[in-house]
């Protein structure tokens, strides 16, 4: 089982790899015995995504509930030949990762089968199992079976999922709309996308960096690089976002160029050997 174990999480490592040079980055910065499983959280949420985002000429619904069997039957059994689901079942049972999560994140991804624009509810709710639960999952990894400590950093976790998801949001506004017919923001007409609804927008998503990075500066030793790297890679881009007008926004993605996310990646280094966090 050994060798089995060990292919399946290269497959998700692989997976990161090829979907993400911000993520791969962040992973590769935080300690070894986190590689893993954190390489296997996000094989399982992009495979997930990837049903509702990309796969067009398939039954979608069938597909997501075929992988949502899938994934709790793994998890039950502790065995899939499915190598992303195995990884993830591995990391679920090792760090007893509350089934409640996976349920929250799935459920947000059905609702991207049907609902094209959000209350406010409907909003935080999504912005929960979308985003937040998947930083929860993380942090279970990070705290190593530390209830107490899991449960002191976990508001902040949410925060810095939250942060994420929402500038992802305002990234990806055009072809959300454009491609999916999604708004995600409440209240938000996409053909008039003003000045003053961006900035209300921005407003909240700095109030969640902000409560995110006390915790990031009290996470375990192990952790607390990858995740300031994360969190530095977010906020720069976040930055760009703010200082291009609305109508830029609903143009282009907003992205941050690969040799710049290393200069982030170096920065961050030095800060954290510093103390400087």
């Amino acid at each position: 089982m050994e060798l089995f174990d060990q292919t399946t999480f290269e497959c998700s490592k692989l997976i990161t790899e090829r979907y993400s040079t911000s993520f791969t980055l962040g992973i590769k910065t935080l300690d070894k015995k986190f590689h893993y499983p954190i390489y296997a959280i996000y094989g399982f949420v992009r495979y997930a995504d990837e049903i509702v985002d990309t796969f067009h000429d398939h039954d979608k619904e069938a597909l997501l509930k075929k992988f949502k069997e899938n994934t709790f039957e793994a998890i039950e059994k502790g065995i899939s030949l499915n190598p992303v689901l195995h990884a993830f079942q591995t990391v679920v049972n090792q760090f007893q990762i509350d089934h409640e999560l996976i349920n929250a994140f799935l459920y947000s991804m059905e609702l991207d089968l049907s609902e094209n624009s959000y209350t406010e509810a409907g909003y935080d709710e999504y912005i929960y199992g979308s985003a937040e639960v998947v930083g929860l999952m993380c942090l279970k990894i990070f705290c190593e079976g530390d209830e107490a400590e899991y449960q002191r950093l976990l508001p902040a976790a949410k925060k810095l999922g939250s942060a994420f998801q929402k500038v992802n949001f305002i990234r990806d506004i055009k072809s959300d709309y454009e491609d999916r017919g999604r708004v995600y923001f409440p209240g938000v007409d996409f053909n008039d996308f003003t000045k003053t609804a961006k900035q209300q927008i921005e407003e909240d998503i700095q109030k969640d960096f902000d409560e995110a990075y006390e915790g990031i500066k009290q996470l375990p030793a192990g952790a607390k690089l990858g995740v300031y790297l994360a969190y530095k890679y977010y906020l720069k881009l976040f930055r760009k976002i703010k200082n291009c007008p609305a109508s830029k926004i609903k143009e282009k993605r907003i992205r941050i160029p690969d040799t710049r996310k290393f200069g982030i990646l170096l920065n961050t280094y030095f800060r954290h050997r510093l103390n400087y966090l």
